[in-house]
């Protein structure tokens, strides 16, 4: 499994008991909705390594309690503690159709109602507190928050995304 095919589901952060469990940071919206899993992905040494689960247990808000197979001493244990967790995409819930993944809409073409065309999404910056679209303009990179209220129509069968933006956002990063 290559890791563009994956998502990042959290990190293991320490062990639970003496016979191999496992803590699994859980850094999703809906932790509640990993409870029941099969199998997950570590990322050792940048490669994904499947591991079965034999049990797990939701624990506290965002902790999920793991006994992997074949983990079944401390030592085992200590060897995956900080190791990211990943799983496959078509493991990702469904969401509504005015909502989206960050890694659906890269790509994705974008206008302003009062701007016109902008360009074609490259990336997302989820770095700071605030995420945003980096869209390719003229060889320009714009910055535009991913804000709820500024998508004006999100047309996931068209890839495309229409905005309806304050005044002189874009503008700003646009050299004079």
């Amino acid at each position: 499994m290559d890791k563009q095919d994956c998502f990042y589901l959290g990190t293991i952060t320490s062990k639970y008991s003496f016979k191999g469990e496992l803590l699994i940071y859980l850094d999703v919206d809906h932790p509640e909705e990993y409870t029941n899993l099969e199998s997950i992905f570590v990322e050792i040494q940048q490669k994904l390594i499947p591991f079965f689960i034999e049990k797990s247990q939701f624990h506290k808000s965002q902790l999920l309690r793991v006994k992997l197979e074949d983990v079944d001493q401390e030592i085992d244990a200590d060897e995956l503690i900080k190791k990211e967790v990943y799983l496959p995409l078509n493991q990702l819930p469904k969401l509504p159709d005015d909502e989206f993944y960050f890694h659906e809409v890269i790509d994705f073409t974008t206008s302003d109602v009062n701007f016109g065309h902008i360009g074609k999404i490259k990336a997302i910056n989820d770095q700071s507190s605030q995420a945003f679209f980096l869209v390719e303009h003229k060889d320009q990179i714009i910055p535009i928050p991913i804000v709820k209220k500024f998508i004006d129509k999100l047309d996931k069968e068209g890839k495309h995304i229409s905005f309806n933006l304050p005044d002189g956002l874009i503008a700003m990063n646009l050299p004079n």
